[in-house]
This record gives structure tokens, C-alpha cells and sequence, in this order.
């Protein structure tokens, strides 16, 4: 009964903080929620015996990710956006295409619960690591999309440095 119970505390919380996450109006608060809801993510990654990926969560997100976050927003001069409507009148819009969303999530969940589970026990990854049982996994069988992921990240650090390029103007 406790373990449902943790479950559902982080599932809701982590829900409800989404939420915040997205309907605040000043982006720094929006941050903030951010952080919470990183920590919370990390608590049930403890909460399910994955240590690794709790710390990764936390050093990574948390720290790193959260502060490019903040810095990003720091740069920019949100006054106007601040000011302006939040929400614009495209609510039936949002609801349908949301809704559809989560309607395929269900499916895809219900499709993957029903196939067979995968080779990797309980007990077999007690009896190792779970950073070994993912190291293993990612670099062998998961290889070519992790290759991939990482083309695509540094095609997107690419064209960050492209647009954040100052053009050249002729008297230079």
C-alpha cells in the first residue's frame, strides 16, 4: 500500500507542477517550478531503485540544464512578452490536439504493456548494476539511435551558433 501511495504523491505533484510549469507568466517562476519538478522526478527515480539516474537527474537537469535555462531567459528582454496576454483565443485548438496526444499515448502504453517483456530480470539487474545493465544496453543493442541523438544534438549546437552569429557588415 505505501509503495502505491508514494507513486501516486509523485505522479500528481509532478503533474500539478507541469501545469504550473506552463501557465505561469513570468518565465523565472516558470524555472523555479522547473527545479521542483526536477526534484521530484529524481525522488521517484530513488523511489524505483535507480540511484544512477536519480544523480544524473539532479547534476545533469538540475544543475546544468536549469541554469542554461535561466541564463537563456536572463539574456532576452521579456518585458513586452511579460506584459502581453498569455493565452491567445486558440483554447478548442489546444484541448483537441492535446487530447489526441494523450489518446495515442494510451494506445502506444496499452500496445507496449501487452508485448513481451524484455530480457532483463529484476533479479538480473540487482545482481549488477543498473549503470552497467544501461551502459550495456545503450552501447550495444541501442547503439545506432544513441549515434543518431548525438547527430542531431550537434547539428542543433550547430545552428545555435549560426543564428547567434553576428552578420558582418560591410564597414567591418
Amino acid at each position: 500500500m505505501l509503495p502505491k501511495l508514494y507513486f501516486g504523491y509523485f505522479s500528481i505533484v509532478m503533474v500539478v507542477i507541469s501545469l504550473l510549469i506552463i501557465t505561469r507568466k513570468n518565465p523565472v517562476h516558470s524555472i523555479l517550478w522547473m527545479l521542483a519538478l526536477f526534484f521530484h522526478i529524481a525522488g521517484l527515480y530513488l523511489f524505483l531503485n535507480a540511484e544512477f539516474l536519480a544523480a544524473v537527474q539532479l547534476i545533469l537537469y538540475a544543475g546544468a540544464i536549469l541554469v542554461l535555462f535561466l541564463f537563456v531567459i536572463m539574456m532576452l528582454n521579456l518585458k513586452e512578452e511579460v506584459l502581453d496576454d498569455r493565452f491567445s483565443g486558440d483554447w478548442p485548438i489546444a484541448v483537441f490536439v492535446g487530447g489526441t496526444i494523450l489518446v495515442l499515448i494510451l494506445i502506444a502504453l496499452i500496445a507496449l504493456t501487452q508485448g513481451p517483456l524484455g530480457s532483463y530480470t529484476i533479479q538480473a539487474i540487482q545482481a549488477e548494476t543498473h549503470a552497467k545493465v544501461l551502459g550495456r544496453v545503450l552501447y550495444t543493442e541501442y547503439l545506432f539511435p544513441f549515434e543518431i541523438a548525438s547527430l542531431i544534438l550537434l547539428i542543433a549546437v550547430v545552428g545555435a551558433m549560426v543564428l547567434a552569429k553576428k552578420r558582418r557588415t560591410e564597414e567591418d
